[in-house]
């Protein structure tokens, strides 16, 4: 996996100051992607053991309300081997913060209804999320007035109440 950048007090990704990581690496290519750069999976920096160190060392602060993963896409299969070992390691690290992921494949039934999505990673990573910010940004939907997305077919999903329910439950910022 590599990382196109890390910002680490972050206000427009999630709720609160945060971190934020971006992965790279994306099949999907939506139009006029804020991001494009990083649709190479070689984009950027490798990740390394001191690279996590690095991305823990910023969200030790008590202002930093947790993570939020971005990219490229963090749901790419490459990507999810990578962020797991990440993410249950922050989880332990850091058990009252938050961390928001933001993809442009869709969830459904507990998974990505993509099933190219899909992976021996996927449900677990999905259970150490917060949010998920699901759906492909579409050009024509685009709506600069809305809150932690960019267009307007994108939902903002409470993951551990749609896990828990078996339905999707939008989160309500």
């Amino acid at each position: 996996m590599h990382i196109a950048e890390i910002k680490k007090t972050d206000i427009a990704n999630g709720e609160g100051v945060r971190v934020s990581l971006f992965v790279s690496g994306c099949t999907r290519h939506c139009k006029n992607c804020f991001n494009a750069v990083a649709w190479d999976f070689g984009y950027g920096r490798p990740y390394t053991e001191e690279l996590k160190e690095e991305i823990f060392e910023a969200a030790a602060p008590g202002y930093i309300a947790g993570l939020s993963l971005l990219g490229g896409d963090p749901f790419e299969p490459p990507n999810q081997r990578g962020l797991l070992p990440l993410l249950r390691e922050f989880r332990s690290r850091f058990p009252g913060k938050t961390v928001w992921c933001y993809t442009g494949y869709t969830l459904a039934d507990g998974c990505m209804a993509e099933e190219h999505a899909n992976c021996e990673a996927t449900r677990e990573l999905l259970s150490l999320l917060d949010v998920l910010v699901d759906g492909p940004f579409i050009e024509e939907q685009k709506d600069i007035r809305l809150r932690f997305r960019g267009s307007s077919n994108q939902r903002i999903i409470d993951v551990r109440r749609t896990l828990r329910e078996g339905e999707i439950v939008l989160y309500l910022p």
